[in-house]
């Protein structure tokens, strides 16, 4: 009972914190698929969108209504993992234990509280390891449909929900106890319900070029040895960072010991092996090409961390002080978020990079925008020009210059904008120059900075440009972006500002 209401306390500062942190552009850019819902998107598969719409639809667009949906997700999946824990490894208490680390690492403090596609995913990749654990202690064949139900949810999330396929796939080949469900109808008919369930994203790329499998799928040819190194030590050192020093530790011994488990085709230790290290020995794979996300190997703590509960011994001792040190961090992570208590460096202060100092930025631009008496605001980064939409005030039009906005069912801002004046903003960080084929005159104008209680987080650079008179080229797109509270844009929606 004092687990379930510390969960209850803990999804209620959540609550808390999604509503009052500052929302990252990446957020921001998912908000916009939300009002132009579709099957897929460039970047991801569409479960984000839907959830954002749904939040959105019961508290407004706010930033609590955006990540409405994230705490209780994490409070289902948390659920979800102590049940999975326990029937997996019975009498040892490792659904309790796996539920605490997974809250108590910064993964679970950033995925809870903001919402990006890695947090259904994670729900449903939960979903699908009980799923499968209800199978093997029940000997129930219909479980494998609700693991494919699992999957197919998964795999609409994110892309990296297809490792399911392998992984499971890998659990009843090598656990002689599991191979009899290959020669049974039910565990192919999973298989099915998951790509059913994924047929809409799969239509939504035919019909767009396979956009989406492009850009993902490209990343995983990548072969840069002269940098693995690098990019290895960066997978290891995110992880400690996000799982938090002691979780990581521990996961990772719960790993070897699973590991171990497969080898004696140990079923429920299988099962956990699969789960975390067949996505592990991906992302390493991809470390030896390009730079890992310290986000994306999510997937594997849900098993690892019912592996890490299992341990025995002194690795057992060591559970309550990882949990503390977790939820120790957590707190200074959102505290530093919410008040910026500390005047960090940026390298230092992962909340400044990414959070600090937005709303001042649009303010700049909104009063530069004034000044210039211009009639739109552009931006060429999806983000920045996502989250000026939500920022700048209502009477400024804000654009997306950018191809991807193509793929898109948004009001176009093309030919309405031709000849007429407008601002865009570019991060400092970017070396090439503004893409004429959008405008035809690009004059620099003093810059602007993002910071936060005086800390610099980006320099920016501000262009006075009048819109292209010539037609869209191939390969372009200017977008009207929505506006919370406006549903009724047209085509173009400028206007000359007072």
């Amino acid at each position: 009972m004092l687990f379930w209401l510390g969960l209850l306390g803990l999804t209620m500062v959540r609550m808390f914190v999604a509503a009052t942190s500052p929302m990252a552009p990446d957020e921001a850019y998912y908000w916009v698929w939300s009002r132009a819902l579709a099957p897929g998107y460039l970047d991801h598969p569409p479960m984000v969108a839907l959830w954002i719409r749904a939040g959105t639809s019961l508290l407004g667009e706010t930033a609590l209504g955006v990540r409405f949906l994230a705490p209780f997700s994490a409070a289902l999946g948390t659920f979800l993992l102590v049940r999975a824990g326990d029937m997996l490894l019975p009498g040892r208490h490792a659904g309790f234990a796996a539920g605490v680390l997974m809250n108590a690492s910064l993964l679970f403090a950033v995925g809870t509280t903001t919402l990006t596609p890695d947090t259904p995913l994670l729900l449903f990749w939960t979903a699908t390891l009980w799923a499968l654990a209800k199978l093997l202690t029940s000997g129930d064949g219909r479980w494998w449909l609700v693991a494919g139900l699992a999957a197919g949810l998964a795999l609409d999330s994110k892309y990296t929900g297809i490792l399911l396929a392998p992984a499971i796939l890998a659990w009843v080949v090598l656990v002689p106890r599991m191979r009899v469900w290959l020669r049974r109808w039910i565990f192919w008919a999973s298989a099915v319900v998951a790509a059913l369930l994924f047929s809409p994203v799969l239509w939504w790329n035919a019909e767009h070029g396979f956009a989406s499998f492009a850009k993902q799928g490209g990343r995983a040819a990548s072969w840069d040895i002269a940098r693995a190194g690098q990019y290895l030590l960066e997978l290891v050192g995110g992880q400690i960072g996000l799982a938090t020093p002691g979780v990581a530790v521990l996961c990772a011994a719960g790993m070897v010991l699973s590991g171990r488990g497969l080898r004696r085709g140990d079923p429920a230790l299988g099962l956990l092996a699969v789960l975390s290290l067949v996505p592990a020995l991906v992302f390493v794979q991809h470390a030896l090409g390009d730079r890992v996300q310290a986000n994306w190997p999510a997937i594997i703590y849900p098993a690892a961390a019912i592996a890490a509960a299992g341990l025995a011994g002194r690795w057992r001792e060591r559970l309550r002080p990882a949990a503390l040190l977790g939820f120790l961090l957590t707190a200074l992570v959102w505290t530093q978020a919410i008040w910026s208590p500390l005047a960090l460096p940026i390298q230092a202060d992962p909340t400044l990079l990414r959070l600090g100092g937005w709303q001042k930025l649009a303010d700049d631009v909104a009063a530069r925008a004034r000044a210039e008496g211009a009639h739109f605001v552009a931006a060429d980064n999806y983000g920045q020009a996502a989250l000026l939409a939500r920022l700048l005030p209502p009477d400024i039009a804000v654009l997306g210059a950018e191809a991807r906005w193509a793929l898109f069912a948004l009001p176009t801002a093309a030919p309405g904008i031709a000849g007429r004046l407008g601002l865009l903003l570019r991060s400092a960080r970017r070396d090439d120059a503004p893409d004429r084929r959008y405008w035809n005159d690009i004059t620099s104008l003093p810059p602007l900075t993002r910071t936060r209680d005086g800390m610099t987080a980006e320099g920016f650079r501000l262009y006075r440009v009048t819109g292209s008179t010539m037609p869209p080229e191939a390969g372009t797109a200017i977008a009207v972006m929505p506006r919370p509270g406006i549903f009724d844009q047209e085509p173009l929606h400028v206007r000359t500002l007072p």
